[in-house]
C-alpha cells in the first residue's frame, strides 16, 4: 500500500475554506466615529419624524441662487476662450475660423434665449430680482462678444485702418510737380 502523500498546510486550506465568521465576530473594526447604536437611533428618527417640505421662501432663495449660477455660467467660460482665442494664433486657417465662429455663436444664441433660461426660475416672488440676474447674463455674453471681437480684430479681419477704405477715397490732387532732368 503506497502511504498518503504529505501536501503542505497551504493546499489544504485552499480544499476547505475557513468556517464563516459571524458578523459580530467579525475581525475587522468598525471605522473611526461609527457606533452601531447611533445608526439605529437615526433610523428610528428617521422612521417618526418625516422629511418636511421646503417652505416657498426657501424654494425662491434656491431658484434666485441657481439663477446666479445660470447667469455666471458665461463669465466661467471666458477664461478657457481667451486661452484657446490666443494658442489658436492670429493667420486665417481653419481652425481659427471654426474658433471664431464659435465664440460669436454661442453668446448670440445665448443672448436671444434670455428669458428662456431663467423662466423656470422666475416666480412672482422671484420677478424682482431677476432683472439683475439677466442684466448680468447678457452682460456676460456681451463680454464675449466683445472677446471675439478682440479675436477679429487681431487676425486683420475688422476694417480698422485707413487702407481698408481706400474703395472710397478720392484721389488726391496734386500742388506742384516735379521733374527730374539733367
Amino acid at each position: 500500500m503506497t502511504p498518503k502523500p504529505s501536501y503542505p498546510p497551504w493546499v489544504n486550506e485552499l480544499h476547505s475554506p475557513p468556517n464563516p465568521k459571524s458578523k459580530s465576530a467579525s475581525s475587522i473594526r468598525d471605522p473611526p466615529g461609527f457606533s452601531a447604536s447611533l445608526t439605529g437611533k437615526r433610523a428610528q428618527l428617521s422612521k417618526s419624524q418625516p422629511h418636511k417640505p421646503p417652505t416657498p421662501e426657501e424654494t425662491d432663495i434656491l431658484k434666485v441662487k441657481k439663477s446666479w449660477e445660470v447667469a455666471l455660467a458665461p463669465a466661467k467660460q471666458l477664461p478657457m476662450n481667451a486661452i484657446m482665442m490666443y494658442m489658436s494664433g492670429n493667420s486665417l486657417q481653419i481652425f481659427s475660423i471654426m474658433m471664431v465662429f464659435m465664440l460669436f455663436k454661442n453668446p448670440l444664441q445665448a443672448l436671444m434665449q434670455t428669458n428662456a433660461a431663467f423662466v423656470r426660475y422666475e416666480t412672482p416672488r422671484t420677478r424682482s430680482k431677476m432683472w439683475v440676474v439677466k442684466a448680468v447674463y447678457v452682460l456676460m455674453n456681451l463680454v464675449a462678444l466683445g472677446l471675439g471681437i478682440w479675436k477679429v480684430n487681431g487676425m486683420g479681419l475688422l476694417p480698422t485702418t485707413r487702407s481698408d477704405w481706400l474703395a472710397w477715397e478720392t484721389q488726391r490732387e496734386p500742388i506742384e510737380r516735379a521733374i527730374f532732368t539733367f
